[in-house]
């Protein structure tokens, strides 16, 4: 595969005279002997377009003898890729300067990663075109697919598409691709990494293998390298110079805001450029939404971009912006890949990327074309580290300040106002009359205050931002040269004494009137323990302790050199005598008793529960029938009702029986009152039934009905 480096500093002039070190049209360049030639078609749109010049990968892309070559070109966002391929594809199209013929079956394929750069792609190509008589059609997901099918039928010329909508045509008849000449990969870098790769390999198994395939791709990986080895035919790689300084026309600004004052700086930052667009980043949903209402009610003319809208959402949202009626975007990454937003000169990223190439796209959106765009990012504390890490990895050198104030903010409109063209405009004759009329009235110093007020009623207040917090530097780590010149001292107690460094620096403080930063090192060994100990302190340590050196009885003694032992091992787990562990002591059989209950003895004539036959099988108790009472011989069992009274034994005499009484019990009883039947519940199943039968004059019709309830 060729290489071809684009020098950034060479362009072509379109009409008109060329300055110093430009190219004229339609002559050759007298260094590099490079003719540059475009179809008249072509140079007419441009000229109506008002491009002044070709960018760098423009001017290489329409070298003549590229014309039936596969390309593979690297170039960075904003580069002017799609005009760039649009011209390199016009030979293939357009054989001659005739212009396109009745559109058959599609001669230019263009494939897209999104459909909003499918969208943006096909709106290029038809001005460029426009002059030929071209004829688009595009295939992208969220459209109707009814609509795209009839205006295929209807015949394209040029069709741009995105790979699953494309597939879906192709598998249903509806597209046909025998007939073309020049197929794009745009963005191919990023279909792959979308996952694209077999919906594009299928597509392009459709095309012809005559074809000319261009891939456009910021980035050249593994997979777009295997891709133009199976599919493109000595291919050249074209790679612009200015991909290797990232965005030379951007400047970017890192702005240090307190924890609660990301919302605010996004205001004062958008008041004080006031930007004809801007775009604000977000990285979920959730934040895109309460960003959105929160500059809605500020006064700001803002839309939103975010997975959950439509197509048909987003394309008014998309097309508010171009037509001016909405001046800020929020978006999330997802939605706004692909989007060229015109005039777009600020980029503000409100919630940091999660990598560095993310952050380059996102700036990318402005800083196109030649236009100079500002890339500004809100840092709060906890993201320092992170913005530091990012920028590094994106090797771009950012600003770092703090976020514009309020009075920086309208000293700022002060400048604008003072610096807008309206000063230096002639005056309307239709309003010198009223001019004369107010400055007779009022003065010029109450209409110039009243322009004032008016002016700033139709911006938004700023915000008042709290000093950003900083985030304290990193102390280096203290090493063991760091603690001075010391002396070594020698305690006579040791670990088999049960001391511990946590006891020896209060000890030694207490006793020596010395503070822990005056101790260093302590090395305890088994009766004794070595302590490093400042030198200026060391008079001070043993004229406090006293003559007789001790410390809590422990003789103290000062040390002509250090001692020779290694570093402790802050990783040792503490020794343990080699034997039995304490887990495997076994556990002592406790005599404690609850109070009034005294210890069981084991009864010799019953047997213990170790001695008991095991059983083997289950025993099933429901199976086995329950045990008849055994009676003698020609004796029959009693029949038992479930509710019955067991029968008294024959050997009690049997009462006699008193006849049954129709009198009820206690009515004989004067001393008992009378007491009415209970009713019970009014519509329970008996009461029903009486008062059924009684209205139905059955047998019981003779019967008075229940009472009713009182």
């Amino acid at each position: 595969m060729n290489s071809v480096t684009a020098p950034p500093e060479r362009a072509v002039l379109i009409g008109g005279s060329a300055p110093k070190g430009k190219v004229p049209w339609g002559n050759e360049c007298p260094g590099t002997k490079i003719e540059i030639r475009l179809k008249t078609s072509l140079k007419i749109a441009l000229d109506k377009r008002g491009y002044e010049v070709l960018t760098p990968v423009q001017q290489e892309v329409s070298k003549p003898e590229l014309d039936n070559s596969d390309l593979l070109v690297s170039a960075q966002t904003g580069s002017g890729k799609t005009v760039g391929f649009g011209i390199a594809i016009a030979p293939n199209l357009l054989p001659d300067d005739a212009g396109f013929g009745r559109a058959d079956a599609p001669l230019g394929l263009v494939i897209a990663p999104t459909r909003e750069l499918a969208m943006q792609v096909k709106r290029e190509l038809q001005w460029l075109y426009a002059e030929a008589g071209v004829v688009m059609a595009s295939c992208v997901g969220g459209m109707d697919m009814r609509d795209e099918r009839r205006a295929l039928e209807r015949g394209a010329h040029i069709v741009v598409a995105t790979p699953g909508r494309l597939r879906d045509h192709i598998m249903r008849g509806s597209i046909d691709l025998s007939q073309i000449r020049a197929v794009v990969l745009d963005e191919a870098d990023e279909m792959l990494g979308l996952g694209f790769a077999e919906d594009l390999e299928m597509i392009l198994d459709e095309t012809p293998d005559t074809r000319r395939t261009l891939l456009f791709s910021a980035t050249v990986p593994k997979g777009i390298a295997q891709l133009a080895k199976k599919y493109q035919r000595d291919a050249i790689r074209i790679t612009t110079l200015a991909e290797k300084s990232q965005h030379t026309d951007i400047e970017y600004r890192a702005i240090k805001v307190g924890k609660h004052d990301g919302e605010n700086a996004i205001i004062n930052v958008l008041r004080y450029h006031e930007a004809p667009s801007a775009i604000v980043f977000a990285n979920t949903r959730a934040t895109v939404g309460r960003l959105t209402t929160r500059l809605s009610n500020r006064g700001f003319s803002v839309v939103c971009l975010s997975g959950e809208l439509s197509q048909s959402e987003r394309s008014h949202a998309l097309q508010a912006m171009r037509d001016g009626r909405a001046r800020i975007c929020v978006a999330t990454d997802v939605a706004a890949r692909g989007i060229d937003l015109p005039k777009l000169d600020l980029v503000i990223h409100a919630e940091l990327p999660s990598n560095h190439e993310t952050l380059l796209h996102r700036s990318g959106r402005t800083g196109r074309a030649g236009r100079k765009g500002t890339s500004v990012l809100i840092v709060p504390p906890n993201n320092l580290r992170k913005a530091e890490r990012i920028l590094k990895s994106a090797k771009l050198n950012a600003e770092w300040g703090s976020a514009p104030t309020a009075d920086q903010v309208l000293a700022k409109d002060h400048e604008r106002i003072l610096e807008d063209d309206v000063w230096t405009r002639d005056t309307n004759p239709a309003h010198e009359h009223m001019v004369s009329k107010l400055l007779d009235l009022y003065g010029a110093e109450r209409v110039a205050a009243a322009f004032l007020e008016t002016y700033t009623q139709k911006m938004s207040a700023p915000e008042d931002i709290s000093e950003a917090y900083e985030a304290p530097a990193r102390q280096p780590k203290k090493t063991y040269q760091d603690f001075g010149e010391s002396v070594w001292l020698r305690l006579e107690q040791g670990r088999d004494d049960g001391l511990s460094p946590g006891q020896v620096v209060p000890m030694l403080c207490k006793a020596g009137d010395i503070t822990k930063t005056d101790i260093g090192a302590i090395r305890i060994q088994g009766n004794h323990s070595f302590i490093e100990l400042r030198a200026p302190s060391v008079d001070g340590f043993f004229k406090s302790v006293g003559p007789d050196a001790r410390v809590e009885g422990a003789v103290v003694k000062q040390l002509s050199e250090a001692p020779n032992i290694p570093p402790a091992d802050r990783n040792r787990k503490p020794e343990r005598p080699l034997g039995r562990s304490n887990g495997d002591a076994p556990r002592r059989k406790s005599n404690f008793h609850p109070l009034g209950d005294a210890p069981k003895e084991q009864r010799p004539d019953r047997r213990k529960s170790d001695d008991r036959p095991k059983r083997t099988e289950k025993r099933d108790f429901k199976a086995k029938p329950k045990r008849a009472k055994e009676l003698p011989e020609g004796v029959v069992a009693p029949f038992k009702k479930k509710d019955a009274k067991p029968a008294p034994s024959n050997s009690a005499p049997k009462p006699e029986a008193k006849p049954k009484s129709k009198v009820r019990k206690g009515a004989s009883d004067p001393s008992k009152p009378m007491r009415a039947p209970k009713v019970g519940k009014f519509n329970s199943k008996k009461n029903k039934a009486r008062r059924e039968a009684a209205a139905m004059g059955g047998k019981g019709a003779d019967s008075k009905p229940m009472r009713k309830r009182t």
